[in-house]
């Protein structure tokens, strides 16, 4: 029997006083399987809860989905809109519930999980299965 959740708990390092995991239910959500989240992760911030990157644009991207300040989160910065309704640093914390609740916002856009230039990148259309071996799922 296929379940539509399934609990992931990576405890991987600690790094720069930043724990560096992700604890969710998100598999099967809006279609994307857990193995799509954990690649986009890895990819986007190796899994550190505390990752910041400043874009181009004067934009900066946000926590363990590195989700942009632009359009989803306010900083103070270059925010055109607050789609998520948080302050950015609410991304920054080891305790990921805002991260995913603000993530799933985010897929619910019609960009979906393309919106993350990681995913695109490294995990669409791949085979994702070593995203979860040794998971014991």
């Amino acid at each position: 029997m296929k379940m539509t959740k399934i609990l992931l708990l990576l405890l991987l390092a600690a790094v720069a006083d930043a724990k560096v995991f992700i604890q969710t239910c998100l598999d099967g959500y809006r279609g994307i399987s857990l193995a799509n989240w954990v690649c986009l992760t890895q990819h986007e911030s190796h899994f550190n809860t505390r990752a910041t990157n400043r874009n181009t644009d004067g934009s900066t991207d946000y926590g363990i989905f590195q989700i942009n300040s632009k359009y989803w989160c306010r900083d103070g910065g270059v925010s055109r809109s607050n789609g998520c309704g948080i302050d950015c640093s609410q991304l920054q914390t080891d305790d990921v519930t805002a991260a995913i609740t603000c993530a799933k916002r985010v897929v619910r856009d019609p960009n979906g999980i393309r919106a993350w230039v990681a995913w695109n990148t490294y995990c669409q259309n791949r085979d994702l299965s070593s995203y979860l071996s040794g998971c014991r799922l």
